[in-house]
């Protein structure tokens, strides 16, 4: 019985491991398509979502046979919990990938912005967030998602930053603002992927030290 109880704690392991490499692929796909102007690139992280919400089920599924049929104590219950919590904002990432690739499509149709820099900087900080958190998952490692909660002022601020840089174009030239709404809509589904990686890395933290940070560590 409890070599059955184990092998399922490693196979929820590698689900997360995996889920977590497949958001981490998603978002970078999703923004090298957008920089390249990559729709045939944009269509198949569209593609890509379905694979990461058949594995948040697995998942999901997984974790409640635990709980219901094997009653896991301290460190297990735990990882269970708190991996029950992970999926949910992995999912969502795996979402505003798939949002953020049909933006780059409708832009293919309506003639993409100039320039795209600071969109680019800002989505290298929020993967940045998603890829440390995976990684402080799998090292089990409280610093790297100590770091990760705290990084998400870096992206906030980036967001804040395009916003008004959006608005002063805007107000400059009234025609592109239905590129810029669009422009904005990446940019906070950016900002919100930088959140559920606070999220997860705030679930680790649980997983590992047993308290859950309510705002900042």
């Amino acid at each position: 019985m409890r070599n059955q109880y184990e092998k399922e704690l490693d196979t929820l392991n590698r689900y997360i491991e995996e889920m977590g490499k497949g958001i981490t692929e998603a978002i970078d796909v999703a923004i090298r398509a957008l920089m390249e102007k990559d729709v045939e690139s944009a269509r198949k992280t569209i593609g890509h979502d379905r694979e990461v919400n058949h594995l948040e089920r697995e998942i999901e599924n997984l974790c409640l046979r635990l709980l219901l049929s094997q009653q896991p104590v301290a460190t297990d219950l735990r990882m269970v919990s708190a991996a029950l919590k992970m999926v949910t904002d992995m999912e969502r990432i795996g979402d505003h990938a798939a949002d953020i690739s049909e933006i780059t499509i409708l832009l293919a149709e309506a003639g993409y912005p100039n320039d795209l820099s600071m969109v680019k900087k800002m989505a290298d900080e929020a993967i940045f967030m998603v890829k440390e958190s995976v990684t402080a998952y799998v090292e089990r490692n409280a610093s790297r998602a100590a770091e990760v909660i705290r990084h998400d002022d870096v992206v906030d601020q980036c967001f804040v930053d395009i916003k008004k840089k959006i608005i002063e174009e805007i107000n400059q030239n009234i025609h592109n603002g239905e590129q810029a709404a669009d422009v904005l809509m990446i940019v906070k589904y950016l900002e919100r992927i930088g959140d559920h990686a606070s999220n997860i890395a705030e679930w680790i933290l649980f997983y590992i030290t047993g308290e859950h940070p309510e705002v900042t560590l």
